[in-house]
């Protein structure tokens, strides 16, 4: 890297940190525990085969003889496994890793689908209105009224009895991802819509149409980046909500199939033990979880609260 080039992230850098928003940052402190821990997960997801101790979806890997073992600090652990292992003899901190991987996988996908397709709509209802934005508006406002987990379980349904089960095993993950998404992205639509309603009456927006540009270039370089802001916090939060989604359809056996749990899925499956004994197969997931979607949900709120010059 040149020195000209240095310079300027050096002097990138020293602005963001001498910003309101990296001021609120340092200034509270449970939002950056939040960052943290939601960071470590991210990291340690997206790294897991490096940082795994072991591949917990290689057949040769299984172990039969160590299913059910305890804690590594509970005196009847091995040192091996430090979380203990599943009912296969998986090491339950890899499969936590791994697993950790496909629900963050969904939930980014779908809330980025949700975000891009009910953003884009908003917008342009937002900025158009006319019979476009009575359609689109009414049919968020029904969808609106049917619970999302309700949604999903019902395009679920649909593409497991149109689809046969080795073709829909292979793209159950894009299943998911698209029934969570289309269920979420009414709420992206009304926000984009009301911020575009604001932003399309003010001056730059008029003087773009007066010096001639297209309705779509005014729609994308100037009223879309302008409704950023609110769209932004909300798929923060919404994303938390749909790595739950994600959980909830595997718990409840409809999400991603057996061969690659996610953390619903591996907490539907030591449920079944919990009142046997073996209550860590679903405490450490279900722990990994409640920490992920606490940490975003901190995030979300902050971000909320920074980005709004009312509350500065």
């Amino acid at each position: 890297m040149s020195d000209a080039a240095m310079s300027n992230t050096v002097a990138t850098l020293r602005r963001w940190y001498d910003s309101d928003l990296a001021y609120s940052f340092r200034r509270s402190p449970a939002v950056v525990v939040a960052a943290i821990v939601a960071l470590t997960i991210i990291l340690a997801a997206v790294f897991a085969p490096a940082v795994a101790p072991f591949n917990p979806f290689d057949p040769g890997a299984l172990k039969l003889m160590d299913a059910f073992t305890p804690p590594a600090w509970t005196g009847q652990g091995k040192a091996t496994y430090l979380l203990g292992t599943d009912d296969q003899g998986r090491d339950l901190l890899s499969t936590i890793l791994y697993g950790s991987r496909i629900s963050l996988l969904v939930g980014f996908a779908a809330i980025a689908f949700a975000a891009v397709f009910g953003t884009l709509l908003g917008v342009l209802c937002g900025y158009r209105g006319g019979w476009l934005d009575i359609v689109v508006m009414r049919t968020a406002d029904v969808q609106l009224t049917i619970p999302s987990i309700l949604i999903a379980l019902m395009i679920d349904g649909v593409t497991r009895t149109a689809l046969p089960r080795e073709l829909h095993n292979e793209i159950a993950i894009f299943v998911l991802i698209f029934a969570i998404g289309i269920a979420d992205w009414p709420q992206f639509a009304r926000v984009a819509r009301s911020a575009a309603l604001v932003e399309r009456n003010k001056d730059y927006v008029a003087a773009a149409r007066v010096i001639g540009q297209p309705d779509w270039v005014i729609v994308l370089r100037h009223v879309l980046p302008n409704t950023l802001g609110p769209v932004l916090v909300l798929a923060t939060v919404g994303l938390a909500l749909a790595v739950l989604s994600e959980a909830t359809l595997s718990f409840l056996g409809v999400g991603v199939p057996p061969t690659q749990p996610s953390l619903g899925t591996l907490i539907r499956v030591g449920q079944s033990f919990l009142f046997s004994g073996e209550w860590w197969i679903t405490f450490f997931p279900a722990l990994t979880l409640v920490l992920l979607v606490l940490a975003v949900n901190v995030l979300g709120d902050w971000l909320r609260d920074a980005l709004n010059p009312k509350l500065r």
